[in-house]
């Protein structure tokens, strides 16, 4: 049989655990956010300096692993639609981390929920 102070060790246990939850999914996406970010930099480079190249200028690319060759007509648009999409899931990913945050605080305030800094 369970006490009534084993019921309440066990909400603070499943408190915790839905807290280190919630913190774990924002590091999660906030870790993907930068990694996009990273790739949008590297995206943002390639164009600047592909676009005032000749359009039938050589250039390879790799392509899930092989490297093939193309002309600058032909990635150019690509890269760009890539920088586009990735920009685009940045976008989302950031939405979805403040909605996710916001709910993290406010689980934080209805439960009364104090996060220790780790400094």
């Amino acid at each position: 049989m369970s006490s009534g102070s084993d019921s309440k060790k066990l909400g603070e246990q499943e408190l915790r655990i839905a807290a280190n939850q919630f913190s774990n999914e924002l590091k999660a996406v906030a870790s993907k956010i930068g990694e996009l970010e990273l790739q949008l930099d590297e995206h943002n480079l390639v164009i600047k300096t592909m676009s005032p190249m000749a359009e039938d200028r050589k250039c390879f690319r790799l392509i899930n692993g092989v490297l093939v060759e193309r002309t600058v007509k032909e990635v150019l648009p690509a890269l760009k639609t890539n920088q586009e999409g990735i920009a685009s899931t940045i976008e989302q990913l950031t939405l979805q981390y403040k909605a996710k945050d916001k709910e993290f605080s406010d689980f934080r305030t209805k439960h009364h929920i104090r996060i220790a800094s780790s400094t």
